[in-house]
């Protein structure tokens, strides 16, 4: 207690001590024995024993009975008043005695001043510090500032415990920036923190990758002249590693190098670990040589961080040798070296070769561990062996005793395959072994039955939980929700939305991801825009990948011009729109018909410094394909193949339908062949596209032969491409060639659409076979087909011109009731055939709409008409005709003269 308390020992009778040691300086000049004078100077030492006992047993008591009086009532003036009756002017002693014993700060602070106010002179150091320790006891630092500024000004500061007390308070609280904060204003303050504080709040800052606080935290221990050692700087490169800011751990590996530090193993195993993890294996290999060229000889953890990082970046053959070096001198296996493997052989789903690594371990005398198990099992789930897991899980039970995860592996699995039952069986058996199913076996089982479609299962699975003993969390509605959502039932997942909220759990980003989406897919896009807005009254923040999502679906509904605002939104979200971002806008304009815009796009997206994955470059392809910049199209193809993405289908069928437009049909056709040459199954898409390419331009027997090629590699052709057939024979006047291959698109039960009919109807219009051109007419009309404008056109000009004008005029007057707008073409048929039928005054009338409407009237239907006026003697009208006749003469003068 003296020792806490210096104050005491300062109040010692000099006295006594002067006499001690008097009487011990005369006993040496003594020729006789001491004896008389060492009883002398023991009874001293007992009268000074007895009054410090005396005097220590008086400040107890005054701090007793001050405490008492704080304790009485909160701050006052008679609170003061009762102070003074004990002490006019309180003892050193007594008020450092007092502190450490208040567990109250604005108490403490205010009996600090008060005696401030009595002894009229400012407090020992010590009682500054009493102070700051008990705001470190109550974790309250409302006063930290302004005293440690009056230490500051008086001189000194805290004491090296105190200042590591207050930052471990902090850290023991969870309030790491607070513990940053305070140690800035001790430097503020011009203190020097103790270096157990900083190395106390570095160690915190590591746990929760605070990494930038942390190295300001190192360079100002080094301002202040630390000796910083090996331990911290391995501290400081593992988080850096972990958060793959590789530069920086390279630079304090230089500076531990340049201060001539000797690196230990366990910052060789660091590096090697987190280096690794972060995908720089090459790195991690440069360690793991280093050190050994450095004389440090490999443990277990080295090997085995090495084998990790290995297996991760799928270089099974590198992990292998090393494991191989590991087990060459043991006689006792590593069991971590040993589940390692097995994880490696596991991921890249080489069961074999686990399980014989297993039975490797089992003949050198190691039991396997259920972890080795757990791999395995985890392993064949991923392939879907079922049987064999099961297998596996009952042979297990004789080295290991299965655990929970071993449980939710195999209860997963089955409810995977769908087999409900067998599933219910394991988590019966599981909950014999004294294992009890928790909420992450209810999450898998309600996960994989909703994968399996097992909806009914995976709602009842739900109902059926028992809430006291195990409540659903975020993950289980996230699962249940998103699993009705995908199969239609958007009803039934927004009423387990409804619930989750009933249930104070908050829903996530995910959550309202899956009803967007869902909503919209379910042509609901209403319900979807209403989601959004209720997430973010809700306060939930969207991610980049909900915001992709929605304008994706907004995009889809047709809504063009809200998805362009939502790609801006992004970005004014703060967040850099991201391939898919793009990738979605352009696909999206692409299809609305803005396909101009990829080129502007492309190089925006460039700019940003996106990486271009497989379905970025044929979205952007496609974009420049339908915008007519083929060649650049054609470039990006082969820059695609540098960067190491293979061509799809959609590549190539992108490009051959670009160059097949524009008539470059050789190029196009010798993509086709590199296409097959390269593996790829060609699908309906490219191969129209080479037909309808040869069709247009009157290669015929190329398209026949490409049809041919289709039929036989198993690819029946749909409409689109018996339309591109029969477009390019119609177009090559092999009208009965057309026929006979609409024969045969029927006898392959391939229904003709309209465009079938209208392809067919105008060819044999063409050809002036206006009868059976009427014949697939009728045809059309019984199968409830709308003809388009050119087929009315093509119909009404053939029964005219055959004579058939009450038809055509009937054809006609149908066309403008359903509200088709007739050409050029449609009024100088009609014109000419009325004309050619002596209704004369009929054809005028239809005359004079044509020139109201703005349409071209032909010199031959003007010719016809004028004929006809006359014969009926009209010559008013005939005159007109005439007029208009010799002005469309003149002008064509004029033109040819130009």
């Amino acid at each position: 207690m003296m020792l806490r308390n210096p104050g005491i020992v300062l109040s010692y009778n000099s006295r006594c001590w002067y006499i001690l040691i008097n009487s011990r300086k005369l006993a040496s000049f003594s020729n006789g024995p001491p004896s008389d004078l060492g009883g002398k100077s023991h009874l001293c030492n007992e009268g000074v024993n007895q009054e410090n006992s005396r005097n220590f047993d008086g400040v107890r008591q005054g701090v007793d009975d001050v405490c008492h009086v704080l304790e009485s009532g909160s701050w006052g003036p008679a609170l003061e008043n009762s102070l003074s009756m004990f002490n006019e002017k309180p003892q050193p002693e007594l008020v450092i005695g007092v502190l450490r014993r208040l567990k109250d700060v604005n108490q403490a602070v205010n009996y600090f001043r008060w005696v401030e106010r009595k002894s009229e002179e400012p407090l020992s150091p010590e009682a500054y510090n009493s102070l700051l320790m008990v705001m470190v006891r109550t974790r309250n630092f409302d006063y930290l500032e302004q005293i440690l500024g009056e230490m500051s000004i008086a001189g000194f500061g805290p004491t090296n415990y105190t200042c590591v007390e207050l930052v471990a308070s902090c850290v023991k609280s969870q309030k790491l920036i607070e513990a940053f904060d305070l140690l800035q204003m001790m430097r503020h303050f011009k203190f020097r923190p103790a270096f157990s504080a900083y190395t106390t709040l570095i160690g915190a800052l590591s746990e929760v990758g605070e990494s930038d606080r942390m190295l300001a935290l190192f360079h100002q221990m080094q301002e202040l002249g630390y000796e910083v050692n090996v331990h911290l700087l391995t501290t400081l490169i593992r988080v850096f590693s972990r958060e793959g800011r590789v530069d920086a751990a390279l630079s304090l590996l230089d500076e531990m190098k340049s201060n001539s530090f000797d690196a230990d193993i366990v910052l060789y195993n660091v590096c090697i670990d987190c280096f690794g993890k972060v995908g720089k294996v090459d790195m991690a290999w440069k360690f793991f040589h280093e050190m050994k060229a450095n004389g440090i000889v490999p443990d277990d953890v080295t090997y085995t961080s090495m084998m990790g990082v290995l297996c991760k970046a799928n270089r099974l053959d590198e992990a292998v040798e090393i494991f191989e070096q590991m087990e060459q001198n043991r006689q006792v296996p590593c069991a971590y070296a040993y589940n390692t493997m097995i994880m490696g052989y596991g991921s890249a789903g080489k069961f074999d070769e686990a399980y014989s690594l297993l039975e490797r371990q089992r003949e050198k005398g190691c039991i396997p561990s259920v972890v080795a198990y757990n791999c395995i099992l985890t392993c064949l789930g991923k392939k879907g062996k079922t049987d064999k897991a099961l297998r596996i899980f009952e042979e297990m039970k004789r080295d290991a005793m299965p655990n929970l995860p071993t449980y939710n592996i195999i209860i997963g699995m089955l409810c995977k395959a769908g087999n409900v039952e067998a599933a219910f069986k394991v988590r019966d058996a599981m909950k014999e072994a004294g294992l009890f199913p928790n909420v992450r076996t209810i999450n898998i089982m309600i996960d994989r039955l909703c994968k399996a479609q097992k909806l009914d299962e995976a709602c009842s699975i739900f109902e059926g939980m028992d809430h006291k003993v195990c409540s659903p969390d975020g993950a289980t509605f996230c699962s249940l929700i998103d699993g009705l959502g995908k199969q239609g039932r958007v009803d039934d997942a927004y009423r387990i939305y409804e619930r989750m909220l009933d249930a104070d759990q908050i829903p996530n980003v995910v959550v309202y991801t899956s009803l967007i989406r869902n909503f919209f897919k379910c042509d609901r896009k209403e319900d979807g825009h209403k989601m959004y807005k209720e997430m973010m009254r809700s306060g939930c923040s969207p991610d980049l990948m909900l915001l992709n999502t929605y304008m994706d679906c907004v995009f889809k509904a047709g809504e063009t011009e809200k998805g362009r605002a939502l790609f801006e939104e992004i970005k004014a979200r703060g967040f850099l729109p991201d391939t898919r971002s793009y990738s979605i806008l352009i696909h999206s304009l692409v299809k609305a018909g803005f396909a101009r815009e990829t080129y502007e796009l492309y190089y925006a997206m460039k700019d940003q410094g996106c990486v271009l994955d497989t379905r970025a470059y044929n979205t952007v392809i496609d974009g420049f394909c339908k915008s007519g910049k083929v060649n650049k199209a054609y470039q990006l193809l082969e820059e695609m193949k540098t960067m190491g993405h293979h061509p799809t289908v959609v590549t190539y069928g992108s490009v051959v339908d670009g160059l097949a437009k524009i008539d470059r049909l050789d190029e196009a056709y010798m993509l086709f062949e590199e296409a097959k040459s390269n593996g790829i199954e060609l699908n309906h898409v490219i191969y129209s596209s080479l037909i309808d390419g040869f069709g247009k331009v009157g290669r015929v027997d190329e398209a026949y032969l490409v049809m041919e090629e289709m039929m036989q590699k198993g690819l029946t052709p749909n409409v689109y491409t018996w339309n591109c057939l029969l477009d390019g024979l119609v177009k090559a006047e092999e009208i009965n060639e057309a026929l006979v291959c609409f024969q045969s698109m029927k006898d392959l039960k391939c229904t003709p659409n309209q465009i079938t009919f209208c392809i067919l109807i105008n060819g044999l219009c063409k050809v002036r076979k206006f009868n059976k051109a009427f014949v697939f007419w009728q045809e059309m009309q019984k199968q409830g087909l709308k003809p388009n404008t050119i087929t009315y056109t093509a119909m009404i000009s053939g029964l005219a011109k055959s004579g058939n004008v009450a038809q055509a005029s009937s054809l006609f007057e149908r066309f403008r009731a359903t509200g088709g707008i007739p050409d050029s073409a449609s009024y100088n048929a009609m014109i000419e055939g009325l004309s050619i039928a002596n209704r004369a005054l009929d054809a005028y009338q239809l005359f004079e709409e044509t020139r109201l409407k703005g349409c071209s009237i032909h010199t031959k239907t003007c010719v016809a008409l004028l004929d006809a006026l006359h014969k009926a003697e009209c010559l008013e009208q005939a005159a007109i005709v005439g007029a208009v006749l010799r002005e469309t003469a003149k002008s064509q003068h004029a033109a040819r003269s130009w």
